[in-house]
């Protein structure tokens, strides 16, 4: 750690490792993954989408359950998480159709890592299996999707823990930073900035026939029928909107949320969205692109969001990735290997720390052990987890919003966070929802 002063306010720098920071965080000592289970408490777990984010949940959650089944619409993935002895220990069984895993009685809790445009469908099919789910972000395709996944999580009674990691990873500068500005600790919030990169741009891309070992229909589920192009598939999905929603979903799913947690307005939205600055790759029409051949997502963008709370956050590409928090009496950066305080926030590290209660509020009650331990522990006292479904869409809907508006060519757009609407402009309302390809539909 280093201390740095400047001419007329003192600015610290705290590593995300510091020892002093960590023990401020995390006074509970032990903690869940010190604690000894027996191997007959620990869950029972299927991993659906076994691709490289799915794998690397499921090591994760093998620290407290057990895979008892694997699968993935490519059989190199399923089969390679099967063999792994982090994962399956060769002894998972294999399924290229997800449905069967969920059919498994034996089957307490699923780990969803697909494509996102798969997310809402497999989790509401899971929980209506009645499976706990920890399921990657984003966790929608449109802001539809997330109203009826927040239904169905409060009819069925299952636990959902949504992968936006940052809620309590990353040794919790995140949580640090929202507890300070909840607490006031530089004064009146005037300002969010959420920088979360830019977008790239590629193409055109040459169609091919999918390989062997690909059920390519299966993994475009909903999505219209297209030709398969390599960059189409697996980790290139998130530049193509009919799968994702580019950066504004990928890190937006991240930094928004962060965002939004730190001005309470976790669960409800902004009332005003406006593009200053939005760069497609691709001509659209009607929210359409013209072609399907190279990446279709926004590239760069500077979105401003107005919250009933007179907070502005900026949704931007070209800043230093992370969250700044900017108040009347000092600011806040944070973003993963680090938090900047300057001016009020100096004090309120060490002088006046945040209460313990606002802490535990934050966490709703559960200690800070990471992710994962948070499914886990929720899951067995049947509780809600840290990155719950209903404050989730609720940030995500901000970042579909802002698609929404760059792909029909809107300058602002007026929402209604109470409604959940577009107010005045049907067509762009419209959007909240896609066509959805028969015997994928979400039900």
């Amino acid at each position: 750690m280093t201390l740095h002063t400047h001419n007329r306010r003192d600015f610290l720098r705290v590593a995300a490792t510091s020892p002093a920071l960590l023990a401020f965080l995390n006074p509970f000592g032990r903690t869940m993954a010190d604690e000894t289970r027996s191997k007959n408490d620990r869950p029972r777990l299927g991993l659906i989408g076994a691709g490289g984010q799915g794998s690397g949940d499921a090591r994760g959650a093998s620290r407290f359950g057990d895979f008892l089944a694997v699968c993935d619409v490519d059989q190199r993935h399923a089969e390679r998480a099967r063999n792994d002895d982090r994962i399956g220990k060769k002894k998972a069984d294999v399924y290229e159709d997800y449905r069967k895993l969920l059919d498994r009685r034996d089957i307490d809790a699923v780990i969803i890592g697909t494509p996102d445009h798969w997310h809402t469908k497999i989790c509401i099919d899971a929980l209506r299996a009645g499976k706990d789910v920890y399921c990657e972000k984003p966790l929608t395709l449109t802001i539809d999707e997330g109203k009826k996944l927040g239904q169905v999580v409060k009819e069925t009674g299952r636990v959902v823990q949504v992968g936006t990691q940052q809620r309590s990873d990353h040794n919790r500068v995140f949580l640090l930073a929202v507890a300070m500005v909840r607490a006031g600790r530089i004064g009146k919030i005037r300002k969010v900035t959420a920088a979360i990169g830019g977008g790239p741009s590629g193409g055109p891309f040459r169609a091919a026939k999918p390989p062997a070992e690909l059920n390519w229909d299966l993994w475009l589920g909903q999505a219209p029928k297209v030709e398969y192009r390599k960059e189409r598939c697996h980790a290139e999905f998130r530049w193509w909107y009919e799968y994702s929603g580019g950066k504004l979903t990928d890190w937006g799913a991240h930094h928004v949320d962060i965002g939004q947690w730190g001005i309470g307005m976790e669960n409800s939205g902004p009332h005003t969205l406006e593009v200053i600055k939005g760069v497609l790759p691709v001509e659209f029409k009607g929210g359409y692109p013209t072609v399907d051949d190279r990446y279709n997502t926004a590239t760069t963008f500077l979105v401003r969001a107005t919250f009933a709370n007179d907070v502005v956050m900026d949704i931007r590409h070209d800043t230093e990735n992370g969250v700044t928090f900017q108040g009347s009496s000092g600011r806040i950066f944070v973003t993963r290997d680090r938090i900047d305080l300057s001016g009020g926030a100096v004090d309120a590290l060490y002088k006046n720390p945040v209460p313990e209660s606002l802490l535990k509020e934050l966490r709703k009650g559960k200690r800070v052990d990471g992710h994962m331990a948070n499914f886990f522990e929720c899951a067995r006292d049947r509780a809600v987890p840290v990155a719950d479904v209903w404050s989730h869409h609720r940030s995500l809907t901000t970042c579909h919003l802002a698609n929404i508006a760059i792909r029909l060519a809107r300058h602002k757009l007026h929402w209604d966070p109470a409604k959940e609407e577009i107010v005045g402009d049907s067509e762009a309302n419209a959007w909240q929802s896609r066509p959805q390809r028969a015997g994928y539909e979400i039900v």
